[in-house]
């Protein structure tokens, strides 16, 4: 599988807004399996330690899922912390799939 990630964040006022694209690099399409509503996540860290996680919280059906990337294709995911406290972070995003990991970090300030 040849699939890349990347991740935005984007701090406003009050909350960021993180972006999370995956795309398929290969020449064949490429199909994610979930198994359940979840289809990514995101956390994010200070110094190392996770202070918010995108899913905490969250309730997913438990139902099997799939979607398909065509070559080339890209897929974006969201996800929105709310009232941050201010400070330098990393985030980490990745796909819940069964089958294929991808993986992206970004660094920002609040």
């Amino acid at each position: 599988m040849n699939l890349s990630c990347s991740l935005e964040a984007a701090a406003s006022s009050g909350s960021v807004q993180f972006t999370f694209a995956v795309t398929n690099d290969g020449s064949d399409p490429v199909d994610l399996n979930f198994s359940s509503a979840q289809t990514h996540d995101v956390a994010v860290l200070s110094d190392g330690a996770e202070v918010w996680r995108f899913s905490d919280g969250q309730m997913f059906a438990q139902m099997l899922q799939s979607e398909t990337l065509a070559p080339g294709e890209t897929v974006t995911y969201e996800a929105a912390w709310s009232d941050p406290d201010p400070g330098e972070y990393e985030a980490v995003a990745e796909l819940a799939t069964r089958d294929a990991g991808c993986e992206a970090r970004a660094t920002f300030s609040v």
